[in-house]
């Protein structure tokens, strides 16, 4: 490694070129996408209010339009930031507060259109590149070459992209992870030398401050803590060191700074367990697919699904290149570099994965809780696409200078292609809304009935970004049948439980007919 020189005029340029086109992509288009469920959410703590006084105040058997939601999407008089934290502890306890609060105070200054909301994300993962240099001279040390490469492929990155563009907290995680992570070898490197002991506090007091932020945005980051944990007591060949201590004493500072959320967690215990856990569950090979397509968009992302037959092609390609590079790395870096590396991947993925192959499928590893795999794994590959253009003769490096602008490549079109999308993968129950809005804005006069007790009834508020402002919609809850309105020239039923529907068919003596349906909800027209 230490033999690597200053990439080549070609590949600064390149780099730069595609520095400068994934920054643009992050800031395109910030508004077209459907606003998803989970994106009103963001939008309901900004807001204030708890989902119960939502309910409350509009799911009351009367017909509204859809400026009825704006009141819970956006900045108002009667709440303020201390009511989006007992909003979010009420509602949400399995989401620390950092992001909601950093999103709350972006609203002040910059509005809550859609664009300014997803704005905030997009400038955050801005701070993904220095902290990834960063993270790759701690641990690569001398060659340059590795952390523009890896700058490049997180630049152009699908999986980057789509969460740089997402109103939740996954991309400022990712920021969180890497500067604890790069903070940690920073301390472990200046402990090593000596020279931390004209400034202990600052330099153990760092990553302190950089693993209790990370915890604060998500409650993964404990399985990044493990992971440190695991290569501190390692690489000291688990005896007591002083380094050790060291990393005891201020890991422990930063898990006790997050108490405080613990006890709000313990509090809510309930509405905590049931957020937490999913109840989706996928056959065994569509699991393992479902993993595989995953890694994939690390690198390529054109929105394939199961069913079509060039993504067992594609992932298998970046399943074997990911495995060489890994393979690689562990064969030709010092341990202290590939433990930290092959950890990151491994041990927040593991606890995810087991429970989906123990219980059926239970889609516990979505994509956005799998961001440390992903860095690991881009690691990997930067210090494969690295070396290679460097070693060998002409030929064998020729080959690798193709195989990495193809990476770039697929990139670039991923992100192009994601730009220009109205809906994606990571969307979901929010995935089909633009169809179902597509259906209801062609007819002239539309009303759309939702019950409070039918599965994801909140995504009718995704649903009132995208419905023109003639459509009208009937909220209802309890045991009480919805009363049909004359007037409309079409009465539409957002999935509604199978007696809730037949219910409606023998009062009103009409016939409802199945519109759109995926594995989340179905979509009625009542006749």
């Amino acid at each position: 490694m230490r033999q690597i020189k200053l990439a080549p005029y070609w590949l600064r340029f390149l780099i730069i070129t595609v520095f400068a086109v994934g920054v643009f992509f992050r800031f395109y288009n910030l508004d077209t996408k459907v606003y998803s469920y989970d994106e009103t959410r963001t939008s309901l703590r900004i807001s204030g209010y708890t989902s119960t006084e939502v309910q409350r105040q509009i799911f009351n058997s009367r017909v509204v339009k859809r400026e009825a939601f704006d009141k819970f999407q956006s900045l108002n008089s009667e709440k303020n930031l201390g009511d989006t934290l007992k909003s979010l502890a009420i509602d949400d306890p399995q989401r620390p507060p950092l992001y909601y609060l950093l999103i709350q105070v972006w609203s002040q200054l910059f509005g809550t259109s859609v664009t300014a909301i997803r704005s905030f994300s997009a400038t955050v993962s801005l701070l993904v590149f220095p902290c990834l240099y960063w993270l790759c001279r701690e641990l690569f040390i001398v060659p340059l070459s590795v952390p523009y490469v890896a700058i490049a492929l997180a630049t152009i990155s699908p999986i980057h992209l789509v969460y740089a563009q997402e109103a939740q907290e996954y991309i400022l995680w990712l920021v969180t992870i890497l500067a604890s992570s790069a903070s940690l070898l920073r301390a472990l490197r200046l402990e090593t030398t000596g020279e931390y002991k004209r400034d202990y506090i600052y330099v153990w007091g760092l990553y302190t401050v950089t693993l209790a932020l990370s915890l604060y945005t998500s409650l993964l980051s404990g399985f990044i803590a493990v992971a440190h944990g695991i290569y501190v007591t390692a690489t000291a060949e688990f005896r007591w060191t002083q380094t050790v201590k060291a990393y005891t004493l201020a890991s422990l500072s930063g898990f006790c700074s997050f108490i405080p959320w613990i006890l709000i967690i313990l509090t809510n215990f309930f509405q905590f367990h049931q957020t937490t856990w999913t109840s989706s569950k996928l056959p065994l090979f569509a699991l393992f697919q479902t993993w595989l397509i995953q890694l994939s968009r690390i690198f390529f992302d054109l929105d394939f699904g199961l069913e079509n037959p060039f993504s067992y092609l594609v992932t298998s390609i970046f399943f074997t290149g990911i495995g060489y590079s890994i393979y690689i790395l562990c064969l030709t870096t010092h341990p202290k570099i590939w433990l930290f590396i092959v950890l990151l991947i491994a041990v927040p993925a593991i606890p995810l994965m087991l429970p989906d192959l123990m219980f059926g499928g239970i889609r516990s590893t979505a994509e956005q809780y799998l961001m440390p795999t992903y860095v690991g794994i881009q690691l990997a590959v930067a210090y494969l696409l690295a070396t290679q253009l460097y070693n060998g003769n002409i030929l064998r490096r020729r080959i690798w200078e193709m195989i990495f602008i193809v990476i770039i490549l697929s990139g670039f079109i991923s992100c192009a292609v994601i730009s220009q999308k109205e809906t994606l993968w990571n969307k979901g129950v929010s995935y089909g809304n633009i169809q179902i809005a597509k259906i209801i804005n062609q007819s002239n006069r539309s009303l759309l009935i939702c019950h409070a007790s039918s599965s994801h009834s909140g995504n009718v508020v995704s649903l009132s970004y995208l419905v023109q402002p003639k459509v009208r919609f009937l909220l209802v809850k309890g045991k009480a049948l919805p009363k049909v309105y004359k007037g409309f020239t079409d009465i539409f039923l957002l999935n509604p439980s199978s007696s809730l529907r037949k219910a409606i068919e023998k009062k009103y003596n009409a016939k409802t007919r199945k519109l759109y349906s995926d594995k989340f909800y179905t979509f009625w027209k009542l006749k």
